[in-house]
């Protein structure tokens, strides 16, 4: 391997690393905030779930991160590194001020800015960016109108319920916080493991877009490290600045999430975990009562969102015109 390639993966794993560290908030915030579980504990299960999420629901979303967006014969390893390196400081930035914003849209974002200024439009697939783009901005509108319904539908089946029911949904999240894990390791573990194997394929190392058996094994074991570690700003955040969490909106959150991404997962499209439990957090709410969610929050969220991928490929094309000068003038 040559070094630009060996920088790239280690970069890749880095973005992966924190990617699970931000991540985790949206996997136990709600579980932490209900009192479901001892805050470690929540960690360790969604770790566990989250590597072996790609080993059980297959490579489809890495296909379309590393295959089907740009053309890898028009690419550089130099434009990946500029594409991670604004990745990992987006995701740094908005870590620090404690605000849930996007790696997902960062990732896009920053390889979409480095292949325009490096190969021109014609280096981008526009109908893998289609897919990718209707996958991020449809996603939260799912988890918001599902968990609204999901909601609505669990007050109906418990409407005779005795109060000790909260004792139920308390229990019943183990289930639903695997399958949200399990759903989390699934879509977003496979778009570090797309760049690592589109990077194989620039670098001469693959004939073919196939991902290799070490790629998901690296790729799924740094984000479940990077989730066990936890990201204790976002968990605040998503779990008591909405509104207070009871156990019936932890379990409702959880259940739409991971029907959302893994129903996204499964037709190759990247999501937001981030945008999908925050928007089933405030669908949820909302169902309850309108007035219930703390709109400002959202309000703030929601800008991360918008300005994440123009962003994150303005700073992806900054970085890759430094590195372009400090090679030209070495």
């Amino acid at each position: 391997m040559s070094p630009e390639l060996i920088l790239v993966i280690i970069l890749a794993l880095v973005f992966e690393f924190i990617n699970g560290m931000r991540d985790s908030s949206n996997i136990v915030a709600t579980m932490i905030s209900s009192r479901a579980f001892r805050p470690q504990t929540a960690l360790g299960v969604t770790a566990i779930a989250e590597f072996l999420g790609p080993f059980l629901f297959g490579v489809t979303v890495a296909k379309t991160v590393g295959g089907d967006i740009v053309d890898s014969q028009l690419l550089t390893l130099d434009a990946l590194v500029a594409c991670l390196l604004a990745a990992i400081a987006w995701n740094l930035i908005t870590w620090f001020l404690g605000i849930p914003s996007s790696s997902s849209h960062a990732l896009i974002g920053g390889l979409i800015g480095v292949v325009v200024i490096t190969a021109g439009m014609g280096a981008i697939h526009l109908q893998g960016i289609y897919k990718v783009l209707a996958g991020l901005f449809l996603s939260p509108l799912a988890g918001f109108v599902v968990g609204f319904l999901v909601l609505r539908l669990i007050y109906f089946l418990a409407r005779h319920a005795s109060p000790n029911i909260n004792d139920f949904f308390k229990r019943a999240q183990i289930f639903t916080a695997v399958g949200l894990a399990f759903s989390h390791g699934t879509n977003d573990a496979q778009k570090t493991m797309g760049i690592i194997t589109l990077s194989l394929l620039i670098g001469g190392m693959l004939g073919s877009f196939v991902v290799p058996f070490w790629v998901i094994a690296i790729s799924a074991s740094t984000m479940a490290l990077g989730t066990a570690l936890g990201g204790w700003r976002l968990i605040r955040t998503l779990g008591g600045k909405f509104y207070k969490i009871r156990p019936v909106h932890s379990f409702a959150t959880q259940m739409t999430s991971a029907f959302v991404i893994l129903a996204a997962s499964f037709a190759g499209a990247p999501v937001s975990t981030t945008q999908v439990v925050s928007s089933a957090i405030v669908g949820v709410g909302s169902s309850e009562r309108f007035g219930k969610v703390r709109w400002s929050v959202v309000s703030d969220i929601l800008t991360a969102w918008v300005i994440t991928i123009p962003v994150s490929g303005l700073i992806s094309a900054g970085i890759y015109w430094l590195i372009v000068g400090v090679k030209d003038a070495i």
